[in-house]
Protein backbone atom coordinates (compact mmCIF):
# COMPACT_ATOMS: atom_id res chain seq x y z
CA UNK A 1 0.00 0.00 0.00
CA UNK A 2 2.77 2.27 0.87
CA UNK A 3 4.75 1.68 -2.05
CA UNK A 4 1.92 2.38 -4.01
CA UNK A 5 0.95 5.90 -2.54
CA UNK A 6 4.67 7.15 -2.75
CA UNK A 7 4.30 6.51 -6.62
CA UNK A 8 1.18 8.23 -7.22
CA UNK A 9 2.29 11.70 -5.24
CA UNK A 10 5.07 11.21 -7.33
CA UNK A 11 3.31 11.25 -10.63
CA UNK A 12 1.11 13.80 -9.16
CA UNK A 13 4.13 16.37 -8.07
CA UNK A 14 5.58 15.57 -11.21
CA UNK A 15 3.34 17.37 -13.33
CA UNK A 16 4.09 20.22 -10.90
CA UNK A 17 5.98 22.96 -10.89
CA UNK A 18 8.78 22.21 -7.63
CA UNK A 19 9.52 25.54 -5.30
CA UNK A 20 6.78 27.38 -5.99
CA UNK A 21 4.62 29.83 -3.58
CA UNK A 22 2.31 27.89 -1.33
CA UNK A 23 -0.13 30.53 -1.23
CA UNK A 24 -0.87 32.18 -5.28
CA UNK A 25 -1.61 35.86 -4.86
CA UNK A 26 -4.57 35.63 -7.48
CA UNK A 27 -7.86 36.37 -5.09
CA UNK A 28 -9.79 33.41 -7.21
CA UNK A 29 -7.09 30.56 -5.72
CA UNK A 30 -7.13 32.30 -2.32
CA UNK A 31 -9.07 29.11 0.29
CA UNK A 32 -12.76 28.75 0.30
CA UNK A 33 -13.33 30.18 4.26
CA UNK A 34 -16.66 27.83 4.38
CA UNK A 35 -15.65 24.68 2.59
CA UNK A 36 -12.06 24.51 4.89
CA UNK A 37 -13.97 25.26 8.13
CA UNK A 38 -16.58 22.57 6.85
CA UNK A 39 -13.33 20.00 6.25
CA UNK A 40 -11.63 20.87 9.36
CA UNK A 41 -14.77 19.84 11.22
CA UNK A 42 -15.20 16.97 9.72
CA UNK A 43 -11.55 15.90 10.23
CA UNK A 44 -12.11 16.78 13.98
CA UNK A 45 -15.01 14.60 14.44
CA UNK A 46 -12.79 12.24 12.64
CA UNK A 47 -10.07 12.03 14.86
CA UNK A 48 -12.12 12.52 17.88
CA UNK A 49 -14.20 8.84 16.98
CA UNK A 50 -11.41 7.49 16.13
CA UNK A 51 -9.68 8.08 19.73
CA UNK A 52 -13.15 7.45 21.32
CA UNK A 53 -12.79 3.83 19.97
CA UNK A 54 -9.24 3.36 20.95
CA UNK A 55 -8.65 4.64 23.82
CA UNK A 56 -10.29 1.77 26.06
CA UNK A 57 -7.92 -0.29 25.36
CA UNK A 58 -4.70 1.69 25.26
CA UNK A 59 -2.15 -0.05 27.62
CA UNK A 60 0.57 2.47 27.50
CA UNK A 61 1.93 5.60 25.63
CA UNK A 62 1.64 5.45 22.00
CA UNK A 63 4.67 6.19 19.88
CA UNK A 64 4.47 4.50 16.75
CA UNK A 65 2.18 2.04 14.48
CA UNK A 66 3.15 -1.05 13.31
CA UNK A 67 0.60 -2.26 10.70
CA UNK A 68 -1.74 0.25 11.43
CA UNK A 69 -1.71 -1.00 15.58
CA UNK A 70 -0.16 1.44 18.02
CA UNK A 71 2.94 0.25 19.68
CA UNK A 72 3.72 1.34 23.19
CA UNK A 73 6.25 2.70 25.86
CA UNK A 74 5.67 2.19 29.37
CA UNK A 75 7.14 5.00 30.79
CA UNK A 76 6.51 7.48 27.93
CA UNK A 77 9.94 7.87 26.42
CA UNK A 78 9.75 11.39 24.92
CA UNK A 79 6.37 11.45 23.44
CA UNK A 80 4.12 10.37 26.60
CA UNK A 81 2.72 13.65 26.85
CA UNK A 82 1.34 13.40 23.43
CA UNK A 83 -1.68 11.27 24.07
CA UNK A 84 -3.08 12.72 26.99
CA UNK A 85 -3.14 16.08 25.12
CA UNK A 86 -4.73 14.69 22.34
CA UNK A 87 -7.09 13.19 24.66
CA UNK A 88 -7.84 16.78 26.44
CA UNK A 89 -8.38 17.92 22.59
CA UNK A 90 -10.49 15.65 22.25
CA UNK A 91 -12.77 17.15 25.13
CA UNK A 92 -12.24 20.50 24.33
CA UNK A 93 -13.57 19.99 21.31
CA UNK A 94 -16.65 17.06 22.23
CA UNK A 95 -17.25 18.05 25.57
CA UNK A 96 -17.56 14.13 26.23
CA UNK A 97 -15.99 13.84 30.00
CA UNK A 98 -15.10 10.38 29.03
CA UNK A 99 -11.69 12.15 27.00
CA UNK A 100 -11.53 13.96 30.35
CA UNK A 101 -11.22 10.97 32.56
CA UNK A 102 -8.69 9.73 30.29
CA UNK A 103 -6.54 12.31 29.88
CA UNK A 104 -5.89 12.39 33.70
CA UNK A 105 -5.84 9.25 34.13
CA UNK A 106 -2.65 9.22 31.43
CA UNK A 107 -1.10 12.22 32.85
CA UNK A 108 -0.79 10.88 36.05
CA UNK A 109 1.58 7.62 34.79
CA UNK A 110 4.00 10.18 34.03
CA UNK A 111 4.42 11.31 37.48
CA UNK A 112 7.67 9.52 37.75
CA UNK A 113 8.94 11.81 34.59
CA UNK A 114 9.14 14.81 37.00
CA UNK A 115 12.28 13.46 38.33
CA UNK A 116 14.14 12.57 34.96
CA UNK A 117 17.22 14.54 34.41
CA UNK A 118 18.68 12.29 31.51
CA UNK A 119 16.31 14.37 28.76
CA UNK A 120 15.58 17.70 27.16
CA UNK A 121 12.32 16.41 26.70
CA UNK A 122 10.38 17.40 29.29
CA UNK A 123 7.92 19.93 27.84
CA UNK A 124 7.18 17.16 25.32
CA UNK A 125 6.37 15.20 28.31
CA UNK A 126 4.26 17.53 30.90
CA UNK A 127 3.28 20.75 28.55
CA UNK A 128 0.26 18.93 26.68
CA UNK A 129 0.10 16.43 29.31
CA UNK A 130 0.23 18.47 32.97
CA UNK A 131 0.18 22.18 32.81
CA UNK A 132 -2.97 21.30 30.14
CA UNK A 133 -4.10 19.59 32.96
CA UNK A 134 -4.09 21.84 35.59
CA UNK A 135 -5.29 24.87 32.95
CA UNK A 136 -8.03 22.68 32.70
CA UNK A 137 -8.98 21.79 36.03
CA UNK A 138 -7.13 23.71 38.55
CA UNK A 139 -5.96 21.09 40.36
CA UNK A 140 -2.76 22.13 41.57
CA UNK A 141 -1.24 18.46 41.22
CA UNK A 142 -0.56 19.21 38.21
CA UNK A 143 1.07 22.70 38.06
CA UNK A 144 2.93 21.86 41.12
CA UNK A 145 4.81 18.64 38.88
CA UNK A 146 5.56 20.52 36.25
CA UNK A 147 7.15 23.07 37.80
CA UNK A 148 9.34 20.16 39.41
CA UNK A 149 9.78 18.68 35.83
CA UNK A 150 11.39 22.39 34.93
CA UNK A 151 13.65 21.75 37.57
CA UNK A 152 14.98 19.13 36.23
CA UNK A 153 14.91 20.12 33.07
CA UNK A 154 17.32 23.60 33.47
CA UNK A 155 19.96 21.06 35.17
CA UNK A 156 20.73 20.72 31.89
CA UNK A 157 21.90 24.16 30.96
CA UNK A 158 25.36 24.56 30.30
CA UNK A 159 26.19 27.98 30.80
CA UNK A 160 29.26 27.73 29.42
CA UNK A 161 27.53 27.26 26.04
CA UNK A 162 24.26 28.99 26.87
CA UNK A 163 22.49 26.00 25.62
CA UNK A 164 20.21 23.07 27.43
CA UNK A 165 21.94 19.68 26.50
CA UNK A 166 19.68 17.68 24.35
CA UNK A 167 20.60 13.86 24.82
CA UNK A 168 22.07 11.84 27.63
CA UNK A 169 22.41 11.22 31.57
CA UNK A 170 24.31 14.26 32.85
CA UNK A 171 27.26 11.97 33.79
CA UNK A 172 27.64 10.85 30.32
CA UNK A 173 29.99 12.38 28.46
CA UNK A 174 28.54 11.05 24.90
CA UNK A 175 26.59 13.58 23.03
CA UNK A 176 27.64 16.41 26.17
CA UNK A 177 27.25 19.14 23.81
CA UNK A 178 24.67 18.40 21.66
CA UNK A 179 22.22 21.01 20.60
CA UNK A 180 18.92 19.73 18.55
CA UNK A 181 16.26 22.24 17.00
CA UNK A 182 13.15 19.78 18.93
CA UNK A 183 14.85 21.51 22.45
CA UNK A 184 13.00 24.77 21.15
CA UNK A 185 9.52 23.17 21.90
CA UNK A 186 10.97 22.32 25.20
CA UNK A 187 11.27 25.65 26.35
CA UNK A 188 7.51 26.76 27.24
CA UNK A 189 7.76 24.57 30.29
CA UNK A 190 10.57 26.96 31.35
CA UNK A 191 8.40 30.17 30.75
CA UNK A 192 5.61 28.32 32.75
CA UNK A 193 7.62 27.65 35.79
CA UNK A 194 8.35 31.55 35.42
CA UNK A 195 5.52 32.72 35.49
CA UNK A 196 3.98 30.44 37.91
CA UNK A 197 6.99 30.72 40.66
CA UNK A 198 8.13 34.20 39.55
CA UNK A 199 11.80 33.16 39.98
CA UNK A 200 13.21 34.41 36.10
CA UNK A 201 15.83 31.53 36.46
CA UNK A 202 13.76 29.24 34.30
CA UNK A 203 12.81 31.99 32.06
CA UNK A 204 16.41 33.28 31.76
CA UNK A 205 17.95 29.71 30.68
CA UNK A 206 15.35 29.29 28.29
CA UNK A 207 16.15 33.03 26.64
CA UNK A 208 19.61 32.34 26.36
CA UNK A 209 19.16 28.98 24.92
CA UNK A 210 16.98 30.68 22.49
CA UNK A 211 19.51 33.19 21.71
CA UNK A 212 22.30 30.68 21.06
CA UNK A 213 19.90 28.51 18.97
CA UNK A 214 18.91 31.34 17.27
CA UNK A 215 22.70 32.05 16.24
CA UNK A 216 23.46 28.60 15.28
CA UNK A 217 20.80 26.95 13.37
CA UNK A 218 19.45 29.70 10.98
CA UNK A 219 21.30 29.37 7.39
CA UNK A 220 21.19 32.84 5.31
CA UNK A 221 17.97 31.27 3.40
CA UNK A 222 16.61 30.29 6.25
CA UNK A 223 16.85 26.60 6.50
CA UNK A 224 18.35 24.83 9.61
CA UNK A 225 20.38 21.57 10.24
CA UNK A 226 18.85 19.35 12.82
CA UNK A 227 21.93 19.13 14.90
CA UNK A 228 24.45 21.85 16.31
CA UNK A 229 27.08 20.51 18.72
CA UNK A 230 29.55 22.70 20.92
CA UNK A 231 32.29 21.71 22.98
CA UNK A 232 30.58 21.54 26.44
CA UNK A 233 33.60 21.97 28.64
CA UNK A 234 34.81 25.44 27.00
CA UNK A 235 31.69 26.18 24.92
CA UNK A 236 32.92 26.85 21.28
CA UNK A 237 31.24 25.98 18.40
CA UNK A 238 32.10 22.55 16.60
CA UNK A 239 29.38 23.33 13.67
CA UNK A 240 26.53 21.52 12.56
CA UNK A 241 25.49 17.69 12.42
CA UNK A 242 22.25 15.49 11.79
CA UNK A 243 20.78 12.67 13.30
CA UNK A 244 17.04 12.24 11.67
CA UNK A 245 18.17 14.87 8.80
CA UNK A 246 19.74 13.96 5.29
CA UNK A 247 22.87 15.31 6.01
CA UNK A 248 24.09 18.18 8.13
CA UNK A 249 23.48 20.71 5.12
CA UNK A 250 19.77 19.14 5.25
CA UNK A 251 16.95 21.07 6.07
CA UNK A 252 14.72 18.02 8.08
CA UNK A 253 10.79 19.01 7.81
CA UNK A 254 9.83 18.11 11.38
CA UNK A 255 13.10 20.04 13.09
CA UNK A 256 12.12 22.92 10.52
CA UNK A 257 8.72 23.17 11.88
CA UNK A 258 9.67 22.79 15.49
CA UNK A 259 11.87 25.83 15.35
CA UNK A 260 8.71 27.69 13.50
CA UNK A 261 6.56 26.97 16.57
CA UNK A 262 9.51 26.74 19.18
CA UNK A 263 10.78 30.57 17.97
CA UNK A 264 7.27 31.94 17.63
CA UNK A 265 6.62 30.65 21.24
CA UNK A 266 9.30 32.31 22.51
CA UNK A 267 8.49 36.04 21.02
CA UNK A 268 4.51 35.41 22.61
CA UNK A 269 6.33 34.91 26.17
CA UNK A 270 8.83 37.31 26.28
CA UNK A 271 8.42 40.08 23.53
CA UNK A 272 11.23 40.00 21.70
CA UNK A 273 11.17 40.52 18.34
CA UNK A 274 14.49 38.87 17.53
CA UNK A 275 12.68 35.54 18.47
CA UNK A 276 9.62 36.66 16.23
CA UNK A 277 11.67 37.31 13.12
CA UNK A 278 13.87 33.86 13.26
CA UNK A 279 10.94 32.76 13.52
CA UNK A 280 9.69 34.22 9.96
CA UNK A 281 12.63 33.58 8.32
CA UNK A 282 12.52 29.17 9.19
CA UNK A 283 8.69 30.06 8.04
CA UNK A 284 9.14 31.64 4.48
CA UNK A 285 11.90 29.14 3.93
CA UNK A 286 9.38 26.23 4.24
CA UNK A 287 6.79 27.61 2.96
CA UNK A 288 8.39 28.36 -0.51
CA UNK A 289 9.74 24.53 0.16
CA UNK A 290 6.38 22.91 0.21
CA UNK A 291 5.09 21.42 -3.32
CA UNK A 292 1.32 21.23 -4.25
CA UNK A 293 0.07 18.82 -2.30
CA UNK A 294 1.10 20.87 0.53
CA UNK A 295 2.57 17.89 2.77
CA UNK A 296 5.63 17.83 3.40
CA UNK A 297 8.85 15.39 2.70
CA UNK A 298 10.78 14.64 5.45
CA UNK A 299 13.59 16.50 4.51
CA UNK A 300 13.18 19.04 1.78
CA UNK A 301 16.80 19.30 0.80
CA UNK A 302 17.17 15.40 0.35
CA UNK A 303 18.21 14.27 -3.21
CA UNK A 304 14.91 12.57 -4.10
CA UNK A 305 12.87 16.05 -2.95
CA UNK A 306 10.17 16.63 -3.91
CA UNK A 307 9.11 12.62 -4.94
CA UNK A 308 10.31 11.70 -1.57
CA UNK A 309 8.55 9.60 0.90
CA UNK A 310 6.41 12.05 3.45
CA UNK A 311 6.11 13.77 7.03
CA UNK A 312 2.59 14.54 7.49
CA UNK A 313 3.71 15.58 11.14
CA UNK A 314 5.92 18.12 9.98
CA UNK A 315 2.80 19.39 8.21
CA UNK A 316 0.32 19.28 11.06
CA UNK A 317 3.32 21.38 13.56
CA UNK A 318 4.14 23.67 11.19
CA UNK A 319 0.60 24.36 10.41
CA UNK A 320 0.42 25.08 14.35
CA UNK A 321 3.37 27.40 14.08
CA UNK A 322 1.85 29.20 11.18
CA UNK A 323 -1.16 29.98 12.64
CA UNK A 324 0.71 31.10 16.03
CA UNK A 325 2.89 33.35 13.66
CA UNK A 326 0.11 34.75 11.97
CA UNK A 327 -1.01 36.04 15.23
CA UNK A 328 2.15 37.36 16.19
CA UNK A 329 2.75 39.39 12.60
CA UNK A 330 -0.07 40.28 11.38
CA UNK A 331 0.97 38.48 8.12
CA UNK A 332 -2.70 36.70 6.95
CA UNK A 333 -0.18 34.15 4.37
CA UNK A 334 0.63 32.48 7.50
CA UNK A 335 -2.88 31.40 8.03
CA UNK A 336 -3.62 30.98 4.75
CA UNK A 337 -0.79 28.39 4.60
CA UNK A 338 -1.45 26.70 8.02
CA UNK A 339 -5.08 26.42 6.72
CA UNK A 340 -3.99 24.74 3.36
CA UNK A 341 -1.47 22.56 5.29
CA UNK A 342 -4.64 21.45 7.55
CA UNK A 343 -6.93 21.12 4.39
CA UNK A 344 -4.27 18.94 2.91
CA UNK A 345 -3.79 16.72 5.72
CA UNK A 346 -7.76 16.28 6.51
CA UNK A 347 -7.83 14.71 3.04
CA UNK A 348 -4.77 13.30 1.98
CA UNK A 349 -3.49 11.78 5.14
CA UNK A 350 -6.28 10.61 7.33
CA UNK A 351 -6.70 6.79 7.92
CA UNK A 352 -10.06 6.70 7.15
CA UNK A 353 -9.78 4.29 4.46
CA UNK A 354 -8.55 1.56 6.77
CA UNK A 355 -10.98 -0.59 9.13
CA UNK A 356 -7.89 -1.32 11.42
CA UNK A 357 -6.20 2.00 11.61
CA UNK A 358 -6.03 3.03 15.81
CA UNK A 359 -4.16 6.82 14.99
CA UNK A 360 -5.66 9.75 12.79
CA UNK A 361 -2.68 10.69 10.80
CA UNK A 362 -1.21 8.45 8.20
CA UNK A 363 1.89 9.13 5.83
CA UNK A 364 3.97 10.08 8.94
CA UNK A 365 8.30 9.47 8.74
CA UNK A 366 9.91 9.20 12.33
CA UNK A 367 13.68 8.99 11.35
CA UNK A 368 13.97 8.09 7.90
CA UNK A 369 18.00 7.62 7.78
CA UNK A 370 17.87 4.70 9.97
CA UNK A 371 15.11 3.23 8.47
CA UNK A 372 12.79 4.10 11.32
CA UNK A 373 9.03 4.10 11.20
CA UNK A 374 8.54 5.24 7.13
CA UNK A 375 4.66 5.38 5.97
CA UNK A 376 3.07 5.01 9.56
CA UNK A 377 1.38 6.89 12.44
CA UNK A 378 3.18 8.83 14.81
CA UNK A 379 0.75 10.25 18.38
CA UNK A 380 2.57 13.73 17.77
CA UNK A 381 0.72 14.07 14.40
CA UNK A 382 -2.63 13.22 15.79
CA UNK A 383 -2.01 15.69 18.35
CA UNK A 384 -0.80 18.80 16.73
CA UNK A 385 -3.61 17.84 14.11
CA UNK A 386 -6.40 18.50 16.39
CA UNK A 387 -4.45 21.56 18.17
CA UNK A 388 -3.78 23.06 14.75
CA UNK A 389 -7.66 22.49 13.69
CA UNK A 390 -9.23 23.49 17.13
CA UNK A 391 -6.80 26.62 16.99
CA UNK A 392 -9.15 27.89 13.93
CA UNK A 393 -12.52 26.52 15.16
CA UNK A 394 -11.91 26.75 19.22
CA UNK A 395 -9.31 29.65 19.86
CA UNK A 396 -10.49 30.33 22.94
CA UNK A 397 -10.55 26.73 24.34
CA UNK A 398 -7.22 25.94 22.82
CA UNK A 399 -6.26 29.38 24.39
CA UNK A 400 -7.90 28.07 27.72
CA UNK A 401 -5.47 24.80 27.54
CA UNK A 402 -2.00 26.04 26.13
CA UNK A 403 -1.61 29.47 26.91
CA UNK A 404 -1.56 31.70 23.57
CA UNK A 405 -0.85 34.77 25.40
CA UNK A 406 1.76 37.13 25.00
CA UNK A 407 4.07 39.75 26.74
CA UNK A 408 4.45 43.46 25.41
CA UNK A 409 6.75 43.84 22.06
CA UNK A 410 10.05 44.53 22.59
CA UNK A 411 11.26 46.53 19.73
Amino acid sequence: MSVSRRTVLATAAGAAAVGVSAVPAAAADRTDTEATLRTLRAAADYAVEKVRAVAPGVTGYPVGTKFEKWTYSRNGDWVGGFWPGTLWMAWLHSRDDAFRAWAVESARNLAPRQYDTSTHDLGFLFYPSWVTAWRLTGDDMWRAGAIRAADSLIQRYNPRGRFIRAWGALTDTANAGRVIMDTMMNLDLLAFASRQTGDSTYLDIAVEHARTAQRVFPRPDGSTPHVFDFDPDTGAAVGPGTVQGYSPASCWSRGQAWGIYGFTTMYRRTGDTGFRDTARRLADFAVAALGPDHVPVWDYRAPQQPYDIKDASAGAIMACGLLDLHAATGRHTYREVALRLLTALADTCLTKDSARAEAVVARCTRNRPAEDGIEVSLPYADYYLLEGILRVLRPADVDRAIDLSARPRKE
